[in-house]
This record gives C-alpha cells, structure tokens and sequence, in this order.
C-alpha cells in the first residue's frame, strides 16, 4: 500500500466516518458529498460532458470518444440510496470512460427518503430499456456501479434475466452492498479497520431506502437473486471494508451460478478507493485494471452475437 493512500486512511478515519457517523439529515449528506467532489476529485482532459433525459429524467453523458458505437458505460452512483448524484462520481467515470476508450451515462435516479423502493430500481431497469430503445447494442453496454449504485447494477442484472432481454456485455461493481440484511461477518468484524462507513449507521439508510419491505427480497438484495445465464462480472473490494463479504458472497454466489467472475481483493484501501484517482496510485491501477476487462468483455461480446 503506498504511503499517500496510508495518509488518506487516517485522513479519513478521523473527518469523513465521524461526519457519516453524526449525519442525521439526508440535505446535510447531500451537500457535503457535493462539495467535496467538486474540490477534490479531477477529471480528465478530453472528455466532454453533459446532460441529457434518459427515461425521462435528468442523466450525465460523457463522452471520451466520437466513435457513435464505442462501448456504452451506464453507471449508478454510490451513496446509500439517499445522498451522490452523477456529479459525484463523474470524475471517476471519466477517467474509466477514458481509459476504455468510451461514452458513459450516468442516470440522475430517485433517492430515498422521499423515493424509496422500488424507484431506483425501476429507474434503473427504464435507464437500460431506453438505451435498447436508442438502438444501443446491448453487446456493447457495460453497466456499473458502486457501493449502493453496485447494488443497483447487480439489482438489474437480475431483472434483465428474469425479463429475458438481452443482456449487457459484463456487469461490474466497485465495493458494492449486495445484502441488506446485513448478515456478512465483516459487517460486525471490520467495523473498526473501515475508514470510511460507519457499521452503525447502515440499518438507518436502509430503514430510508426500504421502509416497509423485506431486506432480503432478491430485488434488494441481489446476493440472492439468480443470475443463471449471466454474462462475465467484474467485482472489487477492499479486505477491511464493512462490506468484504457482501463480494465475496457475491462472486460465490455468482460462479455457483455460472457467471464467470473477476474478483479483486485489495488490502487495507478505503471504500470505492478508485473515487480517490487524484489522490493515489492504486485508484487508477484498478481503473486501468478494469478498463482492460471493459475492452475484453465489448469486444468478445461483439464478436459473438
């Protein structure tokens, strides 16, 4: 682990947990992670962005290529359900878009509390039939996600099969919450090595996201869903996150299924660390990582359909 990244742990540790920890207001959540996106994370250069209706509401197209059928990256932000926009991440997802040679789109989807479940969740599947309906190919969507947002991609993915629509090239996630039941032992045994979610508050945010409905339901929580027939998924996470084993379930659950997974454990980096590309080196070691995997996933998936 290098030494900037040992720096932002404490940094973390000791402004950002505690702020999540106290955090009573979703306002409060929202304008906080707002402004600190815009002051610390940097894009790159060359990627034009701008907002466009996707299944009529508000989405944030990047585009790092003129190639009209480059691959097509549509992510959902992290946040807990209840706080992140497509500003928050977009940074991040420039630089993937770049990387890998594509456009992206960020869906604006409703938060809770005053949009609980299934809002997201239907967003999200109207978000990947309105592309279908654009004439995108679906052999050249990736979608993505992370924390919640991972969450939201994982989610859809099941409802693409169940629906029997075509799939997507590859799914990924970066840290994501699979269980909101909340049952993984890290939940309780990484509580003081997590530097950034405090164990504490995560039965509330769920309790805005899905108030009146069972936390172990597949469409809330895809570590029991089925995803018999699922194309190749991609899934990061760090070994002293709260949510380790909400991956490592998960790619369990995964290859029991069939789906080819790619998994990558890291040690001791923070929560969706690739958001920290301005900060420090191993951000973009897993962007170019997975930038790699989104050029190999599009491509065999064009070459086979």
């Amino acid at each position: 682990m290098s030494l900037r990244a040992t720096i932002l742990n404490h940094w973390l540790r000791w402004t950002e947990k505690p702020f999540l920890t106290r955090a009573t207001s979703p306002r409060a959540l929202r304008i906080s992670f707002e402004l600190k996106a815009a002051l610390f994370f940097r894009g790159p250069l060359g990627v034009l962005a701008e907002w466009a209706e996707l299944a009529d509401k508000p989405a944030l197209k990047l585009r790092a290529t003129t190639d009209e059928t480059a691959p097509v990256l549509l992510y959902f932000h992290g946040g807990g359900f209840v706080f992140g926009s497509p500003r928050t991440i977009a940074k991040m997802v420039a630089h993937l878009a770049k990387k890998s040679n594509a456009r992206a789109v960020l869906p604006q989807y409703p938060l809770a509390p005053e949009a609980p479940f299934p809002a997201a969740t239907e967003h999200a599947y109207a978000s990947y039939r309105a592309l279908l309906d654009q004439g995108v190919n679906p052999a050249q969507i990736i979608i993505g996600g992370d924390s919640a947002g991972g969450n939201l991609a994982l989610s859809l993915l099941a409802q693409i099969i169940a629906a029997g629509d075509p799939h997507p090239a590859g799914v990924f996630a970066l840290s994501p919450v699979t269980d909101l039941t909340y049952s993984g032992d890290s939940v309780t045994a990484n509580a003081e090595t997590e530097v950034v979610l405090p164990a504490s508050r995560m039965t509330d945010m769920t309790e805005a996201y899905i108030p009146d409905h069972p936390r172990e339901d597949p469409s809330v929580s895809p570590l029991f869903a089925d995803f018999h027939g699922a194309p190749p998924v991609w899934l990061a996470v760090a070994d002293t996150e709260i949510l380790r084993d909400d991956t490592l379930r998960m790619a369990e659950r995964l290859r029991a299924q069939g789906a080819p997974v790619d998994l990558t454990v890291e040690h001791d980096l923070p929560h969706v660390w690739p958001m920290f590309h301005t900060l420090i080196p191993e951000a973009h070691e897993t962007l170019n990582a997975l930038a790699d995997w989104i050029r190999v996933q599009t491509r065999a998936s064009a070459a086979t359909r």
